[in-house]
């Protein structure tokens, strides 16, 4: 990375951080959600679709104002977690908030589409054997759809990374705290001569995206063989 400048480098390390940080914490709640939509019957299901698809369809901008509304220092939550030293409107927290939110749908539809795929009676046999269901998901369940929950995550990080609308609104564009790839990226096009900046960084966006893309593949394949061999 010594052909990056520092600011360049800080963007790309904070990308990291936050595509990290976004895709770890989200994911429990992800497959949780997931196997609630593949698997449960319960009011307001349709509900529940709809608000974990609403990132899709919604204008990533009206996401990050919605954000800042809620979350921001004069929010309904922010405020109350301000003063427990939580912060997140113009912060790298805040960033990876939004990020996690708008990849939410992809990780989800993901681990929905893998847990649909397993036949139910299996789950079904495992019941009858005295099993609890925590147990079943954990022996049965999990071991089927973890290609379709690795995928899940893989596709969820390189969403975070190309993350742009919803951050720039909720945490703004701030060098070496709130500056991911594509707020960068953005930055240098609209300054004289940042044109070299930008397309070494969109450079980098693509390198990361493909790589995120076929290292889920590959693991993906490899899990799904190790399945089938047992």
């Amino acid at each position: 990375m010594e052909w990056l400048t520092p600011a360049e480098w800080s963007a790309v390390a904070l990308s990291l951080r936050v595509s990290f940080w976004a895709t770890l914490l989200s994911l429990p709640v992800g497959l949780f959600v997931a196997h609630a939509l593949a698997r449960w019957q319960f009011p307001g299901k349709w509900l529940l679709n709809g608000l974990v698809h609403l990132p899709l369809i919604l204008p990533p901008v009206v996401t990050g104002y919605l954000l800042l509304l809620t979350f921001g220092t004069q929010g309904a939550l922010g405020g109350f977690l301000e003063r427990f030293g939580i912060v997140f409107a113009f912060h790298w927290t805040g960033a990876a908030l939004a990020a996690a939110i708008m990849a939410f749908p992809l990780m989800v539809r993901a681990m929905r589409l893998s847990i649909e795929a397993v036949d139910p009676k299996l789950e079904e046999a495992a019941a009858t054997l005295g099993a609890s269901r925590p147990w079943i998901f954990a022996t049965v369940t999990l071991p089927l759809i973890l290609p379709g929950v690795l995928a899940g995550a893989i596709l969820a990080f390189a969403k975070a990374m190309g993350e742009f609308g919803a951050t720039i609104t909720f945490v703004s564009n701030i060098p070496g705290q709130t500056q991911t790839l594509p707020s960068a990226i953005y930055a240098f096009l609209q300054v004289p001569g940042g044109e070299a900046s930008a397309v070494r960084l969109v450079l980098i966006s693509i390198g990361i995206a493909m790589g995120a893309l076929l290292l889920s593949e590959v693991l993906a394949r490899r899990i799904a063989a190790r399945i089938g061999a047992t």
